[in-house]
């Protein structure tokens, strides 16, 4: 009988085999960047260089709790040793080729880390963990592929309007001006929460707008007829796929439309799914 083995994702088109990659535990994400101890945390915004984790409990060695063999089968994570208080982290992902969208980060989370609580929105995914675990992951967020400087940033509030429009530089749209480029480097000028910082950090430039299409993990319109990368056998997009975006496509335009005026739904109503077309509407 052949052993079972998680599969995590289909590996079928290069953007499912993205996400595979991204999903599975036991593969390693390559490393992008290291950003400074002091940098990291001034963009983090919840506590100084130096300065001490607060709690909220003295630490479990402390505590003398009863005998409970559940914990044995789960060990706490070191915040929760420590007693940390608890912390949230708020990504945002542009929907321009971004290497990781709100759910799939959530995703990855569960997969790759333990001791959390994922929140996704239409454009932003919020983390709550223990302080010190929160920033564990923090770095892998940051600093790894799942990360481009320029369509991938911490925003803590005011996500608003982010994800569906990049400024002329190529950054995602932020009402708080939080980063700025600088040549072809993206620094942090404000943290996470839009409070300026004494020194601005530098993270880094991103990869080419070709490197991204390679990466990204967002299925768009634009994107599926390109399916066809070098290293793809099969030239004709996924029918499953394509089915699946002319829907999302569908939901979200009347979505729109209800919120705006819900007689313009009944105008661009269709009566089957043959009637909506691929079109560029954006």
């Amino acid at each position: 009988m052949a052993k079972y083995e998680r599969q995590y994702y289909n590996k079928g088109d290069p953007i499912a085999r993205n996400r595979q990659r991204i999903l599975d535990p036991k593969t390693k994400l390559e490393k992008l960047r290291t950003i400074p101890d002091e940098g990291f945390l001034s963009i983090l915004g919840h506590r100084n260089f130096g300065e001490a984790y607060k709690a909220v409990h003295p630490p479990l060695s402390e505590l003398g709790e009863p005998e409970d063999p559940m914990r044995d089968l789960v060990p706490p994570t070191e915040g929760a040793k420590a007693g940390d208080k608890l912390d949230t982290l708020v990504m945002t992902d542009s929907v321009y080729d971004a290497p990781i969208a709100v759910y799939l980060r959530a995703w990855m989370l569960h997969n790759r880390a333990r001791g959390l609580d994922t929140g996704c929105y239409s454009g932003r995914n919020t983390i709550e963990m223990r302080a010190r675990d929160l920033e564990d992951i923090g770095r892998m967020l940051l600093e790894t592929e799942v990360c481009d400087v320029r369509r991938n940033h911490l925003r803590q509030m005011t996500c608003t309007g982010h994800s569906c429009r990049l400024d002329q530089d190529g950054l995602m749209f932020d009402a708080m001006r939080r980063t700025k480029m600088e040549g072809t480097d993206v620094v942090y000028v404000k943290s996470g929460f839009g409070i300026s910082i004494d020194k601005p950090v530098n993270i880094g430039k991103g990869v080419s707008d070709e490197e991204l299409k390679k990466r990204s993990s967002i299925y768009r319109y634009d994107n599926i007829p390109n399916l066809v990368l070098e290293d793809v056998v099969n030239p004709k997009p996924d029918e499953e796929v394509k089915e699946t975006t002319q829907w999302g496509r569908r939901i979200m335009r009347q979505r729109l439309y209800g919120n705006l005026n819900p007689e313009l739904i009944k105008e661009d109503a269709y009566e089957n799914l043959e009637q909506l077309e691929l079109k560029p509407r954006y």
